[in-house]
C-alpha cells in the first residue's frame, strides 16, 4: 500500500465525540493515528503534510454503526434473504456494498450476524486491502432455538439457513459457540426473541440457563455476546446472563433496566428500521399494517431507555442497514435523529452514541477510537454544517467534504456505486394482485372500488 503523508486540517470547529462543546482547533493526522489536536497542531506538522483549509466546517469522528447487516444485500423479503443468493455471490455483493458505508461517513461497523460465513472473510479482506471499507467486526450466524426468530416457518427446526443457526440443546449451544469463535467470529449473536403464530410482537424463546451456556462459553474464549431482544423479559434475562450488547431492548421496563445497569450491558436501540417504515414506507410500497405497531414500539421504549441512559447505560447507534427499507449508505445517521427527537438527547449526546460509544461495538477501549484526541484512531469526518445544533447534517452525504479512514482520505468525488440486479436475486411475482373475473369484466365490484 502506498505510504500516505500526514494531513493537517486547519481552521475547523472540532466536535470531539466526548460530549464536550465544539471548539476551534487544528487536527494533525497520520496513518491510523491522530497526532495532535489544538491551535498548535500545525506546528508539529512535517513539511510533506497535506494541508486542508477547513474554515467554516466541522471536524468530528467518523460514524460507527453498531448494527449493520452488510452481507444481507438489501432484500425486500425473508424469501429473498434466505433463498436467492449462494455464498460466493453473497460475498461479491457484500464487497461491492461495503464501500458505500465509507462514502456515507461510516468508518467502523459491527455486523453481528452474516449469511453463510461471509462476515469474517469480508473483515479480513478489508484489513488486507483487498476490499475498500470501514473497520469491521463480525459475528457468524445468529444462534436461534427451534422456536425461530422473525422469519416464522422459514427457519428450520435444526441446522442453518441464511443468517440463522438453529441450536437444539445446551450441548449444541456450547459447541456451536466454540466453532464460531474458531472460525473467526468477533461476537456471538443470540436471537433471544422470536415471532410466534397468533402472538402479538415477539416473545422470549431462550431460557436464562440456555443464554448462560452461550455467554459463559464465549467469555471463556474472550469473545463478547450480542442479543436481539424485542421485549422486556428478553432484555432482562439477556443482561442477567451476561450479554454484553443488547440490540433493540424494546418495551424496556424497570426490571430490565435495572438488569442492564447491574450487568454493565450496552444497548443499541436500532430504531431506524422502525422509523423508516413508519415514516416513509408508503413511498416505496411497504406494508402499512405494522406502522402503528412500530410507532408504538418507539414511543413505548424511548422513555425508559432515556432513564437507562441517564443512569449510565451506554447507548450505541445502529441503523440495521442491509434491507430494502435501510439500504447501505443512506440511513446510518438517522438513529441520531431518533435519539434526539424520541429520547430528548442533545445533538452532542447523540453524536457521542454514534462515535465514542461505538468503540464498544468495535471491541476497542473507550477513547481509543470514535474521538478526536491525540493517539486516537484517525477516523475523521469534515462536514459542511453544524451537527451540534442539527444532527440531520450527518445524514446528508452532500455535506461531506472529507472522510479519513485510518488516516487515509476516501475519494468522495467518485460516482455512487450502482449495479444491475443479478439473475434470480429478487422475488419474481406473477402479479401484484389476483386477476379476478370481476376485475376484468366489472371493476366496480372489486373491493375498494
Amino acid at each position: 500500500m502506498t505510504a500516505t503523508p500526514p494531513t493537517l486540517l486547519r481552521g475547523g470547529t472540532v466536535i470531539d465525540g466526548t460530549g464536550a462543546p465544539p471548539r476551534p482547533a487544528d487536527v494533525l493526522l497520520e496513518p491510523d493515528r491522530i497526532v495532535a489536536v489544538g491551535p498548535d497542531a500545525g506546528a508539529t506538522a512535517p513539511p510533506d503534510a497535506i494541508v486542508h483549509d477547513v474554515s467554516g466546517l466541522t471536524v468530528l469522528p467518523g460514524l460507527i454503526d453498531a448494527h449493520c447487516h452488510i452481507t444481507f444485500g438489501e432484500p425486500a423479503s425473508n424469501d429473498e434473504l434466505f433463498f436467492h443468493r449462494d455464498p460466493s455471490t453473497a460475498a461479491l455483493v457484500a464487497a461491492f456494498d461495503v464501500q458505500k458505508l465509507l462514502l456515507a461517513g461510516v468508518t467502523g461497523f459491527l455486523d453481528a450476524d452474516c449469511v453463510f460465513e461471509v462476515g469474517p472473510a469480508l473483515r479480513d479482506a478489508i484489513e488486507a486491502g483487498l476490499v475498500e471499507g470501514p473497520r469491521m467486526v463480525s459475528g457468524l450466524n445468529a444462534l436461534l432455538t427451534a422456536a425461530g426468530g422473525t422469519a416464522g416457518k422459514l427457519i428450520p427446526d435444526e441446522g442453518r439457513v441464511g443468517y440463522a443457526h438453529v441450536v437444539r440443546d445446551r450441548d449444541e449451544m456450547v459447541r456451536v459457540t466454540r466453532q464460531q469463535i474458531k472460525r473467526g467470529a468477533d461476537w456471538i449473536k443470540i436471537h433471544v426473541t422470536g415471532s410466534l403464530p397468533n402472538r402479538r410482537g415477539e416473545l422470549a424463546v431462550w431460557t436464562l440457563d440456555e443464554l448462560r451456556a452461550v455467554t459463559e462459553t464465549a467469555h471463556a474464549l474472550d469473545t463478547p455476546t450480542v442479543a436481539h431482544c424485542r421485549n422486556a423479559e428478553s432484555t432482562r434475562i439477556a443482561a442477567e446472563a451476561g450479554v454484553d450488547l443488547v440490540l433493540h431492548a424494546s418495551f424496556l421496563d424497570e426490571a430490565a433496566m435495572a438488569a442492564l445497569f447491574e450487568a454493565g450491558t450496552a444497548v443499541a436501540p436500532t430504531f431506524t428500521f422502525l422509523a423508516n417504515l413508519a415514516d416513509h414506507g408508503a413511498l416505496v410500497g411497504a406494508m402499512t399494517t405494522q406502522v402503528d405497531l412500530f410507532r408504538g414500539e418507539i414511543a413505548a421504549t424511548a422513555e425508559m431507555l432515556r432513564t437507562a441512559y441517564d443512569a449510565g447505560v451506554p447507548l450505541l447507534c445502529g441503523s440495521e442497514s442491509g434491507f430494502s427499507l435501510t439500504p447501505y449508505g443512506h440511513w446510518h445517521a438517522r438513529e441520531l435523529e431518533v435519539l434526539v427527537d424520541a429520547l430528548g438527547l442533545t445533538p452532542l449526546e447523540a453524536i457521542s452514541c454514534a462515535t465514542r460509544n461505538g468503540a464498544i461495538a468495535l471491541r476497542r477501549p473507550l477513547d481509543s477510537i470514535g474521538v478526536i484526541a491525540p493517539e486516537a484512531a484517525a477516523d475523521v469526518l469534515v462536514v459542511d454544517g453544524d451537527p451540534a445544533t442539527d444532527v440531520t447534517v450527518l445524514g446528508d452525504r452532500r455535506r461531506l467534504r472529507h472522510v479519513f479512514s485510518r488516516g487515509r482520505p476516501v475519494d468522495l468525488d467518485r460516482p455512487w456505486p450502482e449495479r444491475a440486479p443479478l439473475p434470480g436475486e429478487k422475488v419474481g411475482l406473477w402479479s401484484a394482485r389476483p386477476l379476478t373475473w370481476d376485475l376484468v369484466h366489472d371493476p366496480s365490484t372489486e373491493p375498494g372500488a
